[in-house]
């Protein structure tokens, strides 16, 4: 009879290694082997399968829908709200507001009659209770256990079958047949598979709490993302009061749905407007200080992204970039000082996004030459203008996707000009001839620079 043997396991690629090293051989990565005990592999039944296959016409459609949660911010990231037997896997850097997020989620659904099943194993129950006093989540239907054993979750899922179940996290749980500490690669992986198997049979939507390395990785086995149905990250700078959810997998719907929150005494609260949170206290007609029109999937935001250049005394001057992409800062310098006459090589260098906004896609790139050409020159870009656009090596100004959707929220917000790169197709606005914005089109960043720049 064969027994478990010892292996060592890597957590980001999951491959396996006789004995413990520094290095993993398969995919490079270090300090990422974490011993486990490897089950042997059961003897395969020759026959027939347990089942034929089936004409995908023959198949039944799906009985489960999206069923709405109450918290409008979590329902719009997900299509509509949690599918019945669904796995939701929940990540974030600690103090980010996971805890509170659910706790208002379970609230929600015990407002409209559901019960809701709260285990904490990082938690006691008079620590939760506390939380959700202070956030206004007291219910009687929100029902709340303290353990880390899997056995009981299971116990308390088929006891209660509740409308929603959160387990607070995934690091905390252990099985007892598995002869391993909480946290490790087998067992948050034998956890998670028992889970999913729970809640498919009991059709039980399920949300696992799980953590994030420093690097922003779920914590764990790469095989945790992929066991589950959907994997959420909720977003945000703990000094600041911007929360983002998004979704990276989801087997029931798009992932281009971004989720906008605000920290706030009372918890986590809907942000129903986010380009007035980032505009709120700009100051106009000030240097180093432009409007970018983003998109984070469908949702168009404006924000404004500020520049400072001051002379270096240093060899080397300082590029320093928040909520920017310190190589994408370090291109778009270059292309200042090659294509557009900026020169910035003797002066330090210094961007960021108002209100805690990350922007890493291209759109972001004319905004930031913009606000840096504007704080190198010390003239203010005019009042009212938002600008988009990515910028090339060559100082060419190149389209960006869903133009039609920045526009209109930079008219919904009051502006009076719009810059888009010359390339961009026809714009709904402008076959509109009661358009309160104007659209100024620019072929390079040279030309956009002088039109908003010219003294």
């Amino acid at each position: 009879m064969s027994r478990s043997r010892l292996v060592f396991r890597c957590l980001s690629c999951g491959a396996s290694a006789p004995k413990w090293s520094g290095q993993c051989h398969a995919c490079g990565d270090w300090n990422t082997l974490s011993e486990e005990f490897e089950a042997p592999v059961p003897e395969v039944r020759e026959g027939g399968a347990a089942s034929p296959p089936t004409p995908v016409t023959d198949v039944p459609p799906l009985e489960g829908r999206p069923v709405p949660t109450g918290v409008h911010e979590f329902d719009r990231v997900l299509g509509g709200g949690l599918v019945p037997g669904s796995v939701t896997l929940l990540s974030g850097e600690p103090g980010v507001g996971k805890s509170t997020l659910v706790l208002h989620l379970l609230s929600a659904v015990a407002a409209v009659g559901g019960t809701g099943l709260y285990v904490t194993g990082e938690e006691s129950a008079a620590q939760v209770r506390l939380r959700a006093e202070r956030i206004g989540a007291l219910h009687p239907g929100v029902l709340l256990a303290s353990s880390t054993s899997l056995a009981d979750v299971l116990v308390h899922l088929d006891a209660v079958r509740p409308a929603v179940c959160i387990v607070d996290s995934i690091q905390t749980l252990h099985d007892a047949t598995v002869g391993s500490a909480p946290g490790t690669v087998v067992q948050v992986r034998e956890c998670a598979h028992r889970l999913v198997g729970a809640a498919k049979r009991l059709g039980v939507p399920v949300v696992v709490v799980g953590h994030v390395t420093k690097e922003g990785q779920v914590a764990g086995p790469q095989t945790l993302a992929h066991v589950v149905d959907t994997v959420l990250t909720l977003e945000g700078d703990r000094h600041h009061e911007l929360r983002i959810l998004r979704a990276s997998k989801h087997r029931f719907g798009s992932t281009d749905e971004v989720g906008v929150l605000r920290a706030a005494p009372s918890g986590l609260v809907a942000v129903a407007d986010p380009s007035e949170l980032f505009l709120a206290d700009r100051h106009a007609l000030r240097p180093g200080s432009a409007v970018c029109a983003s998109c984070d999937g469908t949702r168009s935001m404006l924000v404004e992204v500020q520049g400072l250049v001051v002379g270096s005394p240093h060899p080397q001057p300082r590029r320093s970039g928040q909520g920017i992409d310190q190589g994408r800062l370090g291109l778009l310098i270059a292309v200042l000082q090659q294509r557009a006459g900026v020169n910035l090589s003797r002066h330090d260098v210094y961007t960021a996004t108002v209100g805690g906004a990350r922007l890493v896609e291209p759109a972001a790139d004319l905004a930031v030459c913009v606000a840096l050409a504007s704080a190198a020159f010390e003239v203010p870009v005019p009042d009212g203008v938002v600008v988009c656009g990515e910028v090339g090596l060559g100082g060419e100004l190149r389209q960006v996707i869903r133009v039609d959707a920045r526009v209109a929220e930079a008219a919904r917000i009051g502006a009076a000009r719009v810059v888009v790169p010359r390339s961009t197709p026809p714009l709904d606005v402008e076959s509109d001839g009661a358009a309160a914005v104007e659209i100024l089109r620019a072929a390079s960043l040279p030309e956009a620079l002088h039109d908003l720049l010219a003294a």
